[in-house]
Formats: C-alpha cells, structure tokens, sequence
C-alpha cells in the first residue's frame, strides 16, 4: 500500500490567504499612520536614524507608483487606482483556482493583496502613498518604501520561487508508426 496522501480543506486556502492579507495590510496601515504623525513633522531632511549608514526611517508622500514613476500623468490618481483594484480581482481569480495544498501561493497572494489594499486605501484617502523606510548600503540608497511595497516585493519572489520549483508538465507525445 502506498503513502496516505494528506490533503489540505479547500477553506484552508482562504483562511491563509485571508490572515496574510490583514497581517501585511493591518501592519502598514498602522506603520503609515504612525510615520504621518511622528516622521511628517520631521520634514524630509531630517529622517530618524535607526542604523546609521544603513537603515532611517524619513518621510516622503509618493503620488506616482513604484520609485515616483507616473507622477505626473493625467487621471494617473484614478489610473493608479483602478489598475491596483484590477490587480486584486486577478489575485482573488486565482486564488479560487488554486490548490488547496499550495501553502506558499496562498500566503504568496495573501502578501500581494494585503500590499496592493494597502497602497490603494492611501491613494483613495490621501492622493499619494506614504513612505518612510530608506535602506543604505555605503553610498547607494533605495527609493524610500513602506510595508504595503515590501508586502508586494515579498509575496511577488515568492510566486516567481514557486515558478522557479514547479516542473513543468510533461509535453504530451504522440507515438507515430511507420
């Protein structure tokens, strides 16, 4: 007799997807509001050191998307928004399809979307995103980010991982006589 193949209820996956979605979304809710009321006042040119040389944390409103592209597009406020909101649809869509037993998806797609809620909820309320987080390494220094853009990064390798690892299906071959 052969190995007992353990599966997962197919409820299981919406329940995942569902807690990574408020961790990453609930987290950089909060983590914006906190940066509104203590880094704003600070101004952009006077960050808080967390690790010097390394880590700060300095405030910065982003009306465009990834790295302040867009910025000036017309109805880019609106673009931004509905592109994000079609995004969502796409992660639920393939949620639903989805293997019940395919842990790191379902936590891959919670991440995305709690990421993708959390960027949109700030663009509707407030016309731009709100970042904070700079990271450095000797003289180069990343875009200023929060936890919605680290929730996408995040979630994003994690189905490119998924991809990397899945086989492909075998190609289906068809025997010919001669």
């Amino acid at each position: 007799p052969g190995d007992p193949v353990v599966s997962t209820s197919p409820s299981r996956k919406y329940v995942l997807f569902g807690a990574f979605l408020a961790l990453s979304l609930g987290l950089d809710q909060w983590t914006k509001a906190l940066a509104r009321e203590l880094l704003r006042p600070r101004g952009p040119f006077n960050p808080k050191v967390v690790i010097d040389g390394f880590f700060d944390l300095r405030y910065s409103e982003n009306p465009g998307v990834a790295f302040g592209m867009l910025q000036r597009l017309p109805g880019g406020r609106m673009l931004l928004t509905l592109g994000a909101v079609a995004a969502f649809v796409l992660v639920i869509v393939y949620l639903r399809k989805l293997d019940p037993n395919a842990s790191r998806l379902q936590i891959a797609l919670g991440l995305v979307g709690g990421g993708a809620l959390g960027n949109v909820i700030d663009r509707i309320n407030y016309g731009r995103v709100t970042d904070f987080i700079v990271w450095r390494v000797k003289t180069h220094e990343w875009p200023t980010f929060n936890v919605a853009d680290a929730a996408l990064c995040i979630g994003v390798g994690l189905v490119m991982l998924d991809m990397l690892r899945t086989p492909a299906p075998p190609a289906s071959t068809t025997a010919s006589s001669a």
